[in-house]
């Protein structure tokens, strides 16, 4: 049996980020048989796409040309982060309570809009909200030296082995930053 737009469907769904061709099937056969549900996702989809874009500040995604927490005053801290969804994690969860840069790869229009993000919200630390690879320790690298005559502090996420995960699951570079970025504990 062929059905071509089922199959065209199924095809697309596959396009999501980890959706392989059993969970695109599952859904594209859901969606066929509730057509209601169907035309919701759809019109939901229609309505985020053509309403959302990024932050003409801080590259964050906003249905304004600024976001809620450009507009907002907040701790004159700036954590740069790779996507715009790492902000909505740290949001959701009040995490952090200063303002975000989105920069996914290193582009001077960009840090030009962080040195202007800094001036215009008086941000004293910059916080690198990346996660650990040697990429992103090279961008840290140069943004520290691009941005090193404007009086701030300059910290990082911390690294390590995540709760509940044994040493024998943990590669060697993240146990090597546990041990050696390790803290005191108070007695």
């Amino acid at each position: 049996m062929k059905l071509q737009s089922l199959d065209e469907l199924i095809e697309n769904l596959q396009q999501l980020p980890t959706i392989g061709k059993k969970s695109a099937t599952r859904m594209a056969m859901f969606l066929v048989k509730n057509k209601f549900q169907a035309i919701k996702i759809a019109n939901s989809i229609e309505n985020a796409v053509t309403a959302i874009d990024e932050c003409k500040e801080c590259g964050n995604l906003t249905e304004n040309e600024l976001c809620e927490i450009c507009m907002s005053n907040r701790e004159a801290k700036l954590c740069i982060v790779e996507h715009s969804k790492d902000i909505l994690i740290l949001e959701e969860n009040d995490i952090f309570n200063g303002y975000y840069f989105v920069l996914p790869e290193l582009d001077n229009d960009k840090i030009e809009k962080i040195i202007s993000l800094i001036e215009n919200k008086k941000i004293e630390e910059i916080i690198f909200g990346y996660s650990p690879s040697i990429e992103n320790e090279a961008k840290i690298i140069y943004l520290e030296d691009r941005l090193k005559d404007k009086n701030l502090k300059f910290s990082k996420i911390a690294q390590g082995i995540p709760m509940g995960v044994k040493f024998e699951n943990v590669d060697i570079t993240s146990l090597y930053k546990a041990f050696s970025d390790r803290t005191k504990i108070k007695n």
